[in-house]
């Protein structure tokens, strides 16, 4: 399973809905996942990567990790797990 999968099947946990609905092009709010459901999505995504993620979820805007889309996701865990690669 390569990133994307694996990140896409994490945020489709907590929209619970399923993988194949998912489009990258999604935002979290479209997929129904509240602030709370996103702080379980960055625990899960830490967990399943073994990476730290840099993610204030009192100022999620300030944060140097990129929420806006299901596909910003993606690309910021790559950056992450090359970094620490």
């Amino acid at each position: 399973m390569n990133t994307q999968d694996k990140v896409v099947a994490i945020i489709a946990e907590q929209a619970l809905m399923d993988p194949s609905d998912i489009k990258l092009t999604d935002t979290p709010e479209m997929l129904g996942i509240d602030s709370m459901g996103l702080v379980e999505s960055i625990f899960g995504i830490e967990e399943a990567f073994d990476i730290i993620v840099p993610f204030n979820a009192n100022e999620p805007s300030e944060s140097d990790f990129d929420i806006s889309s299901v596909a910003a996701i993606v690309k910021a865990v790559e950056r992450l797990v090359a970094a620490q690669a």
